[in-house]
């Protein structure tokens, strides 16, 4: 195949991909263009394939849409991966979130020794409705569950869902959060596929006891000289 052959095929691929991730993004032509620095009828030739966006425009669409640079250079389209967030039924989880919160309440109380009548009079909320939160039977609006936890010494983060598939969302966002906040060559240290050896072996360090990783250090002190 010439290069102009495989020039053309190339812009038709990468404008079914551009308009895959801009439906998937629920953006419009007019919001893309304007994100890239082009006109809208640009913008829909790139998408058409008769037309290809230089690197920078790419790496500004990318940024856009929130996709990896690398997806233009794959063979599946956006909507044929799994969606970022899992299709849940909102309402159900809701109410087995405020059952276990309601749970959690309970046992704070109980673990700092307070009776539901005396947490009431701490805290000015009558003591029925104490119960009905523990329960689980009515939502605890947030300023409220802050001021019960408060109350009872502890934390409203401890409440946060953990292990269901908010909770694990929510700890992914955290792990990027965390990531992005490491400096620049750290951040490139752990992007890098040969430094995964380095990085496994830091992961066992940590979980040997103090004893454990004096051995190591000694053995290795032992090694060197």
């Amino acid at each position: 195949m010439s290069i102009q052959a495989q020039v053309t095929l190339r812009t038709r691929k990468l404008g079914v991909l551009i308009r895959d991730a801009r439906l998937a993004a629920r953006k419009t032509i007019p919001e893309c263009a304007a994100a890239a620095g082009v006109t809208r009828g640009i913008f829909r030739a790139y998408e058409e394939g008769r037309r290809a966006p230089s690197l920078p425009e790419m790496e500004i669409l990318t940024y856009f849409l929130g996709l990896p640079i690398r997806h233009f250079w794959s063979k599946e389209a956006v909507s044929d991966d799994a969606p970022r967030t899992a299709a849940l039924d909102l309402p159900a989880l809701a109410a087995v979130r405020q059952r276990m919160i309601g749970a959690l309440l309970r046992q704070e109380r109980e673990k700092a020794s307070i009776s539901g009548k005396a947490l009431a009079e701490q805290t000015g909320i009558s003591a029925s409705r104490i119960r009905a939160y523990e329960m689980g039977a009515r939502p605890i609006p947030m300023p409220v569950l802050e001021g019960l936890v408060a109350a009872l010494g502890g934390q409203v983060e401890d409440m946060f869902d953990q292990t269901g598939p908010i909770g694990q969302w929510m700890n992914q966002q955290k792990a990027i959060q965390d990531f992005l906040q490491l400096p620049p060559d750290l951040q490139d240290f752990v992007c890098r596929p040969v430094n995964l050896p380095y990085l496994q072996l830091a992961l066992k360090l940590s979980s040997l006891s103090t004893e454990k990783l004096r051995s190591v250090a000694e053995n290795l002190l032992d090694i060197t000289f």
